[in-house]
Formats: structure tokens, sequence, C-alpha cells
């Protein structure tokens, strides 16, 4: 089993104790891949679209994006982790995810992404943990998975894990345990369903790449939809 970690900061703080605690039963048996950010992918998206309208390729911080992108679609599971910085995630979690633009439904998505499973992180001192784990599950969902799971804590005392009421570390802890357990039971050997929302969002997409395909068959994500089969009878889930 592989598993990806996307860190949204490199801070040893109470976000890293709770990923530890949630891989903890993983250790033994997967092999586990980390990425710290912004370390390992400190340039901002630019908007200048070459990804989109061209190649991936072509973007200035590829030598990043390809090594992240690699371990992405490799990975029998993806955890995602993030502070809530003024209610949403850092500031580095969403550079990193808009250099992903190219892989939503709406161009090129990948379709090993419609069968992957995906876990979000997230705390907070007292509001954003939610906001947080959208802000990450927006692009997750529009890269095509669809079983997202999260877990968001309101800490509402401190934000240091050794000042946290014994109680309240007791109770996240026991939470993400239990929510490691459940995903250490699932047979990796059988991607996830995909489901209706994200089925949604293909066809809807198909009719769109379909149409700009007629007016210009040498559209790059048109090239990439009919190249997969996807504009006839092919679809990216089993």
């Amino acid at each position: 089993m592989k598993i990806t970690v996307i860190n949204g900061t490199e801070k040893h703080g109470v976000t890293y104790t709770l990923k530890e605690i949630f891989l903890e039963p993983f250790k033994d048996s997967a092999e586990i891949t980390e990425f710290y950010l912004p370390k390992d992918l400190p340039g901002f998206c630019c908007g200048c679209i070459q990804c989109i309208g061209k190649d991936k390729s072509l973007c200035k911080d590829f030598q990043y994006t390809q090594k992240i992108e690699k371990a992405l679609l490799e990975a029998d599971l993806l955890v995602f982790t993030s502070p809530a910085y003024v209610m949403h995630a850092t500031g580095a979690m969403k550079a990193m995810l808009d250099h992903y633009g190219y892989m939503w439904m709406p161009h090129r998505p990948a379709k090993e992404m419609f069968g992957k499973r995906a876990m979000i992180i997230t705390q907070c001192l007292g509001a954003g943990e939610k906001s947080t784990a959208k802000d990450i599950k927006d692009s997750l969902s529009w890269w095509g998975i669809t079983y997202i799971r999260t877990a968001g804590f309101k800490l509402m005392s401190e934000v240091r894990w050794d000042k946290i009421p014994q109680k309240k570390k007791d109770a996240i802890t026991s939470s993400l345990q239990k929510a490691a357990a459940r995903f250490k039971a699932i047979d990796y050997s059988k991607p996830a369903r995909t489901g209706i929302s994200a089925k949604a969002k293909f066809y809807m997409v198909r009719m769109l790449q379909t149409g700009l395909g007629k007016d210009n068959p040498e559209y790059t994500d048109f090239k990439y939809w009919k190249g997969n089969g996807w504009t006839g009878k092919v679809r990216p889930w089993k």
C-alpha cells in the first residue's frame, strides 16, 4: 500500500501531531511519501496557463510539480493536512492546488484519480476547520475523487499540543485512530466507487468537450478527452 501525504505547513505543530496519530497504524505496512509545503513546491502559480493551453511540462515549477503529481497518481490513499489560517487552508496549500488546475475535470483529469481515496485533516483554534477542509476538497472532487473523508478539530483552548487539556487530546486521538482503522480495513486492490456527483461533472464536461472539439479538433483538452476515449463509450471509472 502506498500513501502520499501533502502537509500544508512545514511546522511540526498540532496539525503535524494529528497527522502522525492518523498514520501510526500504517507505518508498519505502508510506503509513505510526504511533501511539506512550501519547501517541496516553493513557487506560486503565476497564471500563465501554459499547463492548460499547451502542456504541464511548461510550468515554471515543473521540477516540483512532476514529483508531487507522480506520488499522487501512484498512491492508494491521499492525505492532506492544513491548519486553518484566517478560516482557510494555508497559502502554501492553496498555491500547491493552483498548480494542478489542469487536472480539474473541465481540462485533463487523470483517470487514476477516479478510483482514489482521500483523507483531509484540519484544525483551528475556534472556527475554520470546515472551510479549510472545503478548500482542499473542492480540488480533490474536481480531480475526480469521490471517496473523501475529513477530520476537523476545534482546539478552543491552545494551539500547542502539549498545552491542550488531556481530555481533549484523548478525544482527538480516539477520533483519528477510529478513522485510521476504517481506512486500514479497506481493500485497496479495488478502486473506490465513483459517485453520482463526479459522474455528473464528467458528463457535463464531456458535452462541453465534444462541442469544443467540433469547433477546434486540435484543442488541447479535447484531444486529451478523445485520446482517452471519453468522448466515446470509455469512462475513467470501472
